[in-house]
């Protein structure tokens, strides 16, 4: 089954995003047949903010590092990281990876729709077979965050070849199921609160993005983890150390 088949399974894909080495090879471990990336969790783990193109050079090395995975790899590459269609499509093109998420903002700014169809279009031209998903930010920026700006921005990008949409921040079942009967291609979101997987995809919704929650919380755990050892509280559950060495060890061999 392709990246795209997935897209059309008799329940939404799940897409787990992972931000490194170790958590992608986890999150395959546990049996996901895709995995994406969070450009908050590629960036912040550089200690950079998110946004401002920062995670550019780190997804190069991440792909690289990534390119044996057993399963689908889907990067999230912000804005492409240039204004210029054909820069981003050329950078798209070195990722070699089943698709990518690219989205209609710019510091934290929606940007003309003819901009990232465009890029959209240039991408499809150099990697055909890119499974091309284009983020409406209008819901997550909360600006022109009403229904028929959305449609008419992502019909833009289906129309300059995008193979998905993704609107972030759209949580208005009436508004999540419209989206999914207009628009000709798989629609995606975030986790809903008070909707389940299930539930999103009886509205239509076939792809389903677990964003930065993963990357945020481990950073949880992660305190949790060391506030218990100095309080002397019960210390919370965590993965195997030599499980983790030998899925390390294991796909380091692979790689070589």
């Amino acid at each position: 089954m392709t990246f795209a088949e997935l897209h059309h399974g008799p329940d939404p894909l799940v897409l787990p995003n992972a931000w490194d080495v170790p958590s992608a090879l986890a999150m395959a471990a546990e049996g996901f047949p895709a995995i994406g990336t969070t450009s908050f969790g590629v960036a912040s783990s550089q200690g950079h903010p998110d946004g401002g193109r920062a995670s550019r050079a780190a997804n190069l090395t991440l792909a690289r590092a990534l390119r044996d995975l057993p399963v689908y790899v889907s990067f999230d590459v912000e804005d492409g990281y240039s204004d210029d269609p054909a820069e981003v499509a050329e950078y798209v093109e070195q990722l070699a990876v089943a698709g990518i998420n690219i989205e209609d903002s710019t510091a934290e700014r929606l940007v003309a729709p003819e901009l990232l169809a465009a890029k959209v279009a240039e991408i499809k031209r150099r990697s055909p077979g890119l499974f091309v998903n284009a983020r409406v930010d209008t819901y997550w920026l909360r600006q022109d965050a009403e229904l028929e700006p959305t449609l008419e921005r992502a019909e833009a990008y289906v129309r300059a070849g995008a193979d998905g949409v993704f609107v972030p921040g759209a949580t208005d079942p009436a508004v999540l199921r419209k989206l999914a009967e207009t628009l000709p291609v798989p629609v995606n979101t975030l986790p809903v609160p008070g909707l389940s997987v299930n539930a999103l995809g009886r509205l239509g919704i076939r792809r389903v993005s677990t964003g930065s929650l993963p990357y945020r919380a481990a950073l949880n755990a992660a305190v949790t983890a060391a506030r218990a050892v100095r309080d002397g509280a019960q210390v919370p559950p965590a993965l195997d150390y030599q499980r983790l060495q030998e899925q390390l060890t294991g796909y380091s061999r692979t790689e070589r």
